[in-house]
């Protein structure tokens, strides 16, 4: 049983009354009135316990938009209810979580919680509490009831307005004008009349032999490629750039550049590794990779533990026994790099095309041109000692034939992008 307010004014009310009276009889018997009351209030308030839940609505929903879900209920009873119900959910699924509700006897109801995450992972719906008013409004009857439902919330995938561009290089790239090269691993497409500047390595001699003028061959860049993408989940990853988690700005990149490989028909496969698997998305069709990476990336979180190296390499290597680019999204921290990468460096680099990328802070390039005070020049020398550790990251990579791309949360994706766009103009797929 539960008291409301009006029962609260009733007894104040009462209370007066009683003093007025100045007897101990009096302030029994408006007592006892006002007890005979709730006591029947909450008698003919319509009961709870009998009521009959179900859930419907969204089971996925992008952080940073709006999704709903519906509860039904059900009042079997012969008694109207009315009163109040609370859906709780999660902190972080951002509810709406009150709402007033009236159903008559044998009638249903439906009430919509609007749902506006600010996390990504799955949120589960708690309790949902029901306070049945007697018609007399003093006292009510309450219960609480699971009724199960859960809303994984995918990320955000910002970086999705800039594929209509890299769209349109691929189409330039691999369409209507296809790029003509020839290099290492390139298809071959088509043959052409020699003009002056082709590459003479580029005349097909027997074609040439059989016609009147001398022919070449074009290239095309491969398609049916393999990709694939690997998310260092260890410490690193936690560390907050511009508001964000370093894993975040690098889950956006892999899904800007899986959307983009996929575009350019090569197959596409995902690894999320620290000191074990977390995630592991190998073999899907075209048609369904997209939304399998999203729903595996949305439950990952870092893990505050050294990546195992040793373990990232031979997860690696097991899954992809044929040559393929191999993407891996980390932080170029050299020290970080020493610890766990480049000892395995030069096993995937003689088996593999390596892209790394990484998330540089873009304060580091404000603090660098600091010098107002003498603190402005002790954050600047600072920042400057990052930016050389970070370039020395990358040369280390370098030194080993393997390109970095280093850039702010808000640039990785494209630059990411741009880099597979390059190596495919190049003919190194």
């Amino acid at each position: 049983m539960a008291l409301t307010g009006r029962a609260a004014l009733v007894a104040l009310a009462g209370t007066l009354a009683a003093l007025a009276l100045r007897t101990t009889a009096g302030l029994l018997l408006v007592d006892g009135c006002i007890v005979v009351a709730i006591l029947a209030d909450t008698a003919m308030a319509a009961s709870v316990r009998r009521l009959q839940f179900s859930r419907s609505g969204d089971t996925r929903i992008l952080m940073g938009e709006r999704g709903a879900t519906t509860l039904s209920i059900v009042n079997p009873g012969r008694r109207e209810l009315r009163g109040l119900l609370r859906d709780s959910w999660q902190p972080s699924a951002g509810a709406t979580e009150r709402a007033r509700v009236r159903i008559p006897p044998g009638g249903r109801t439906e009430i919509t919680t609007t749902l506006e995450p600010t996390r990504r992972g799955d949120k589960n719906a708690g309790p949902v509490t029901v306070r049945s008013v007697g018609p007399l409004g003093l006292a009510a009857r309450q219960a609480s009831r699971d009724v199960p439902w859960s809303v994984r919330v995918l990320p955000p995938f910002l970086s999705r307005k800039h594929l209509p561009d890299k769209l349109a290089q691929l189409r330039q790239l691999d369409g209507q004008h296809r790029s003509l090269i020839r290099g290492q691993g390139s298809e071959f497409d088509s043959l052409r009349q020699y003009v002056i500047g082709d590459d003479v390595r580029s005349i097909d001699w027997r074609s040439s032999a059989r016609r009147s003028d001398v022919v070449v061959r074009t290239w095309r860049p491969e398609r049916d490629r393999r990709v694939l993408l690997v998310l260092d989940t260890g410490r690193t990853s936690a560390g907050r750039v511009a508001g964000l988690p370093r894993l975040d700005a690098s889950m956006d990149a892999a899904l800007l550049l899986a959307a983009l490989a996929v575009r350019a028909g090569d197959r596409v496969d995902l690894l999320a590794v620290d000191r074990q698997v977390r995630a592991r998305i190998i073999g899907a069709n075209r048609a369904e990779v997209l939304p399998l990476i999203t729903d595996a990336l949305a439950t990952l979180e870092p893990e505050l533990a050294e990546t195992d190296g040793t373990l990232l390499a031979t997860t690696v290597l097991a899954v992809a026994r044929r040559r393929c680019l191999l993407v891996l999204l980390t932080d170029l921290n050299p020290a970080a790099l020493e610890t766990w990468l480049l000892p395995v460096l030069p096993t995937l680099a003689s088996r593999h095309q390596i892209l790394v990328a990484g998330v540089t802070d873009p304060r580091l390039a404000e603090l660098t041109a600091g010098r107002a005070d003498p603190a402005a020049v002790y954050a600047a020398a600072a920042a400057e000692r990052a930016v050389a550790e970070r370039a020395r990251g990358a040369g280390l990579l370098a030194s080993h034939g393997v390109e970095a791309i280093d850039a702010p949360p808000d640039r990785l994706a494209p630059a990411l992008a741009d880099g597979y766009l390059a190596l495919k103009r190049a003919g190194r797929l």
